[in-house]
This record gives structure tokens, C-alpha cells and sequence, in this order.
């Protein structure tokens, strides 16, 4: 169908997503995927029957908007045994039908035009664009490429009387890196008598390597009235796919939040709220995350110990990067495409985390996969 009409894009220079363009490759040529943070296995069997279960009790309409009470109130006791923080059930806890929905609410509802948002390049990619769509201007500030560290003092002056907000994430996408206590304690001093709120992505809490403990901004009382903290059930329970999350905020930001998520989703799907609540009687089914995905890290880093690729530590998430510029001068582009074609294999490449497309040598592994893929990928990679 052809129209006269010429639409006015609001993101004109955002095309396909990286993971949708890697995922369409995957399938041409039969690579196996070690590039989407998405897991190729089953999650637990209980979990399913717990939703199933849901649906014939007539669990089927919509849910309350803030979500089911049951999951607030367990979402509301697992964080204080967690973290020494209490939230609110009835209104600094919200049930959200993905942390991409909480991301999206939390900007559109504290941002105003004209605001600036300061964030950590390479980054998740939806960060710089939601913040666009509200006349805001992202302030990118690019991690240190030899350590992938904050630079705290480049922080520090990026701040003007328009920074309405930093955007965090850890354990971080895509670098595998996660905060210190050192950091902490330089975000609680540049933020401190200032109206700055920051926006937590801490979608990977539970996947922390080598008996690290998560920085939660839950964790320290001063941040967290001023923190608005989005996690996520299908990173936690391998169900992406099921699209629920959790935001936790105080209240008078969490007010502003809801507003958003009532006229976005209004509600997140009702029957996988009420297998959570059952999930989460089980603190193993989330403790038990970092020793799962250890033992996934350390076999793909084994596997790849005869390989040419350069492995950077991994300290959490499902990631790890791999630097390649000793035996290629591709662009990382390029080389992915490559590896796609040729090893059929299909990674990530550093650059599509960066506005400005920086390439320093470097892609991006997923070993939220199965042993036999984790493997078999490596093998493959082993020939490049």
C-alpha cells in the first residue's frame, strides 16, 4: 500500500536492532548463537507448571496495575533479607511487564525536555534513545578501554545543573563488569545535595562470579532514596521471553512511575506473576544463579584456551568479551560477519554498543547456553 503521507521519525537515525540483524544471520547460515543474552534451555519444569497451574485456577485478566500483592509482598521480603532495605508493597514496589518497560517508564516519567541523562558507554542500546524520545540529551561517558572502570572524576564534570539523572547497570552489559564498594561510594559523593536520581539496571543481580556480593543501591540507604532500581524475572528464571520484571523505587518517584506504566501496559501478564510468588519461597531458585553461570563461564573460557582470542575477565551477567586484534585488523563488524559465515558461529560485536560505533578489537560472548553449545561453539572458534 503506498500513502501520500511522509512519516516524521523521531529517531531517525535508529535502524534494526544489532540482536535482531546477528539473529536473522544466525538462522541464514545455521550458526550457532552465542550472541543474545537468552537462554537455549529449559527453565525449571515447577515453573511452568506453576503458571499453567495459574491459568486453570482462572488467573487470566488483568492484574492489579502495581501487580499482585503476593508478589510485591515476596518481591518486598527477598529484598530485605538481600539487601537490609524495606520497600513498601503497596507503593514502592511494581510488578513491570519487563525491564525494558521499566527503563522506558522510569525516563519518560522523571526526565524533561531538556534534561540531561549521563550514562556508561559501551551500554545496553535502548539507554541513549528512550532518553532522545524525550527531548532529553544523553550524556555518554565512555568506560576505560583497558579495564572497562568508571572514571569517576569524568563523571564528576560531565555534572551540570541540568543532569537530571545517571544511568548505571551492574553487572554490566556487555562488559562483565561490576561495581565496587569504591564505587559506591563515589556515586553516593557526587550525587549527594543534588537532585540527580539514579536509574539502576540491575537486571544480572544474582549472577555475580568468584564470591563477589552485588552492589544493589538497595544496599546503601542514602542512594536508595534517591534510586530507582529495575530488575528482572526472565534474566533470573531463563524465561526472557515471558516479558515480567520488577521496579523499586520511594514512593513519591515510584508515584511519578506508575503513572507511565498504567497508560503502557497497565498491568503485567497474571499467571507468570503468580508462579513468581511460589519461585521465590524458594531463595535457591535465585541464590543459586552465580555458582550456575560460574561453572557455564569457566567451561567456555576452558574451551577457548587454545584459541587466538584474548578472554577478558567476567565478573558477572552472562558475558564475557574477546579481543581478536592480535591475529585480525577487521573492523569488529566485519570480522563477526565472518565468524558467521565461515566458523558459523554468531557473537556481538563491541562496536553496536557505542553511539559513536567505537571498535576496539573486541566481541561480545553469551554462555546463557547449554554445555554441548558452549562446546561445540568453541571448537568451532578454536579453527578461526
Amino acid at each position: 500500500m503506498q500513502s501520500a503521507m511522509q512519516a516524521r521519525s523521531k529517531l531517525p537515525d535508529v535502524g534494526t536492532t544489532i540482536f535482531t540483524v546477528i539473529g536473522q544471520l544466525a538462522a541464514q547460515y545455521d550458526a550457532l548463537n552465542l550472541s543474545q543474552g537468552a537462554p537455549n534451555f529449559a527453565p525449571d519444569a515447577k515453573l511452568i507448571d506453576g503458571v499453567a497451574r495459574a491459568m486453570r485456577a482462572g488467573h487470566n485478566q488483568y492484574a492489579p496495575m502495581a501487580g499482585i500483592v503476593a508478589l510485591r509482598e515476596a518481591l518486598a521480603d527477598k529484598v530485605e533479607t538481600l539487601y537490609g532495605v524495606r520497600y513498601d508493597p503497596a507503593s514502592e514496589v511494581t510488578v513491570i511487564a519487563s525491564a525494558s518497560e521499566g527503563l522506558y517508564s522510569t525516563i519518560s516519567a522523571l526526565v524533561h525536555p531538556g534534561d540531561e541523562v549521563i550514562y556508561f558507554e559501551p551500554s545496553f542500546d535502548s539507554y541513549g534513545p528512550i532518553v532522545r524520545l524525550q527531548g532529553a540529551t544523553p550524556v555518554a561517558i565512555k568506560l576505560s578501554l583497558s579495564d572497562f572502570r568508571v572514571d569517576w572524576d569524568e563523571v564528576a564534570a560531565a555534572i551540570t545543573p541540568k543532569t537530571r539523572m545517571i544511568i548505571i547497570n551492574t553487572p554490566h552489559n556487555p562488559t562483565a563488569t561490576v561495581f565496587s564498594e569504591a564505587d559506591i561510594a563515589r556515586l553516593k559523593a557526587i550525587t549527594r545535595n543534588t537532585d540527580i536520581v539514579i536509574l539502576a539496571d540491575e537486571v544480572y543481580e544474582h549472577v555475580v562470579f568468584d564470591g563477589a556480593r552485588h552492589q544493589s543501591m538497595a544496599c546503601d540507604a542514602e542512594l536508595a532514596q534517591r534510586s530507582v532500581i529495575v530488575s528482572s524475572f526472565g534474566k533470573s528464571y531463563h524465561v526472557t521471553g515471558w516479558r515480567v520484571g520488577y521496579c523499586l523505587a520511594p514512593a513519591a518517584l515510584m508515584d511519578e512511575i506508575r503513572k507511565v506504566h498504567q497508560f503502557m501496559v497497565f498491568s503485567a501478564d497474571t499467571p507468570m506473576q503468580h508462579a513468581f510468588v511460589d519461585a521465590l519461597a524458594n531463595r535457591e531458585s535465585y541464590l543459586g544463579l552465580s555458582a550456575f553461570y560460574q561453572k557455564k563461564r569457566d567451561l567456555l573460557t576452558h574451551a577457548l584456551r587454545d584459541s587466538r582470542f584474548e578472554l577478558l575477565p567476567s565478573e558477572g551477567s552472562f558475558f564475557m568479551l574477546a579481543r581478536f586484534r592480535g591475529f585480525s585488523d577487521e573492523s569488529d563488524s566485519d570480522f563477526v560477519l565472518r565468524l558467521i559465515r565461515d566458523a558459523r558461529v554468531a557473537t556481538i560485536p563491541l562496536s553496536a554498543f557505542y553511539t559513536d560505533g567505537t571498535d576496539s578489537g573486541l566481541i561480545r560472548l553469551s554462555f546463557s547456553k547449554d554445555d554441548a553449545t558452549l562446546i561445540e561453539g568453541a571448537r568451532r572458534l578454536c579453527e578461526i
